[in-house]
């Protein structure tokens, strides 16, 4: 893979493969275990995008790890799990985190396992709170795209993911092989910041999108309606009193965690 920004670069077929393979060989064991492993990241948008999901490899996006989300109820059958799989647990990470993360390494091939426990936290907190028995053998789609919404210095390949994600799916008000518009929007309802961020980068996403030369016009024109359609759902949900009083002081003070580049 070439150098530059990270999930950016030409990948062989071959190297992608590795990737696939090895999320296979923990997702069966993981089911066969009956752990709730939900696979996030630039391969759960791969997975849950079967018809634009070539998009990835033709537009650079490289995979750079494999991440999943699970129960921190979970966390001593997951590491169990991972070592019979011949990976090391870094277990300063899951200390440093405050059991929040941990992650694996496979020395074989130099692969190595991201398992984010309960919430994905970064620029803002988004919980899983029961979410992980909605949808398989990734989060939910609702999640997927608050995954990359949510990080406010948004780098491309966060908005490759969207954009198939978009064109893949619909919006509506569930879960089924839909991006659940409703429960982002009430989320954003409560919370300013989140609120703030993820609107910020739909429009990114608009914007980019049109002047990607791999997708079609009615590519760019599908993205935009989908991004219009989602902006006018969250506009419209109720704002709590918190979200109100949080509005008036805006941009000037700081609304988001700062942190380090995420795969």
């Amino acid at each position: 893979m070439s150098d530059g920004p990270i999930g950016m670069g030409e990948q062989s077929q071959a190297e992608r493969e590795k990737f696939e393979n090895e999320l296979k060989r923990i997702i069966e064991a993981s089911s066969k275990a009956g752990l709730m492993l939900r696979v996030i990241g630039s391969l759960a948008f791969q997975m849950h995008c079967p018809k634009y999901g070539f998009l990835q490899q033709k537009m650079g996006r490289a995979y750079t790890d494999i991440d999943f989300a699970g129960y921190r109820s979970q966390a001593k059958e997951i590491k169990v799990l991972m070592a019979g799989l011949g990976y090391m647990e870094r277990k300063e990470v899951y200390i440093v985190s405050e059991g929040n993360r941990d992650i694996f390494d496979f020395p074989q091939t130099g692969l190595y396992v991201d398992v984010f426990y309960d919430k994905l936290d970064f620029c803002h907190e988004i919980h899983w709170n029961g979410r992980l028995e909605v949808d398989a053998p990734t989060i939910p789609l609702a999640e997927m795209l608050l995954e990359k919404m949510q990080i406010v210095k948004i780098n491309e390949k966060d908005v490759i993911d969207t954009i198939m994600l978009l064109l893949e799916h619909p919006l509506g008000d569930v879960d089924k092989e839909t991006i659940n518009i409703a429960r982002i929007a009430q989320l954003c309802s409560k919370d300013w910041g989140l609120w703030r961020t993820l609107t910020m980068n739909l429009e990114k996403v608009k914007l980019l999108s049109a002047n990607y030369p791999q997708l079609n016009p009615e590519d760019k024109n599908t993205v935009a309606r989908q991004v219009d359609a989602a902006l006018a759902r969250i506009a419209q949900e109720p704002k709590s009193m918190a979200w109100r009083m949080r509005s008036r002081v805006g941009d000037r003070v700081k609304w988001y965690k700062e942190v380090d580049e995420v795969g």
